[in-house]
């Protein structure tokens, strides 16, 4: 890593000592773009896992992803209805009936798909008001459905941070290569994953 990128690094740990409650109010305010359905939470994910000590990373992206898909929710309830249902209207009746299927597991199938790249999440937030599902069961479900990827996310951010030492220890690249074969996982088993969910 070269001496820009670690000088980065710095500033941004020391701006964090400082003026932590800043950075989680913008970490809040960033992560919540989500309700926009706006790419890169992923990015700052990884950001907090470089800032913050993991716990304290973990609740803040969970809390902000529940919260932003929360809002797009909100937002496609009030205003989007019609936009989704002229734009996707066979996805709609599609995933319409698989929620139908799984009424009795809600909470259990929507942790499923947020875990899985099965049903894009900007679908599902967008979706969700417009096929009767709870808002509480919804919100729930997305907290603790984001948690696995999260780990790996925060974690990414943590190694990111290792590695700006002048020296990175072994772990740091052990790690990276563990994280990296976890990754594939979800890719080398979707068809079996997806056979058992229809």
């Amino acid at each position: 890593m070269d001496e820009r990128t670690r000088a980065l690094f710095g500033c941004l740990r020391g701006f964090t000592q400082v003026l932590r409650i800043l950075a989680l109010v913008l970490g809040f305010g960033c992560i919540s773009l989500q309700t926009f359905a706006v790419p890169g939470s992923v990015f700052l994910s990884i950001l907090a896992g470089t800032l913050f000590p993991f716990p304290l990373a973990l609740a803040l992206v969970c809390v902000c992803s529940a919260t932003g898909a929360s809002f797009c929710y909100l937002l496609s309830r009030q205003l989007g209805r019609q936009l989704v249902e002229r734009a996707f209207p066979e996805r709609l009746a599609t995933w319409r009936a698989q929620v139908d299927r799984h009424r009795d597991n809600l909470f259990y199938y929507l942790f499923f798909l947020r875990v899985t790249p099965f049903v894009p999440n900007w679908f599902i937030n967008a979706a969700s008001p417009l096929i009767d599902m709870p808002l509480i069961t919804f919100a729930s479900s997305t907290f603790f459905g984001v948690i696995p990827l999260s780990l790996f996310h925060i974690q990414g951010g943590k190694l990111l941070n290792e590695l700006t030492t002048t020296t990175p220890p072994l772990s740091a690249f052990l790690l990276s290569g563990g994280l990296g074969l976890i990754a594939l996982l979800p890719t080398l088993f979707k068809n079996k994953l997806k056979e058992r969910m229809d």
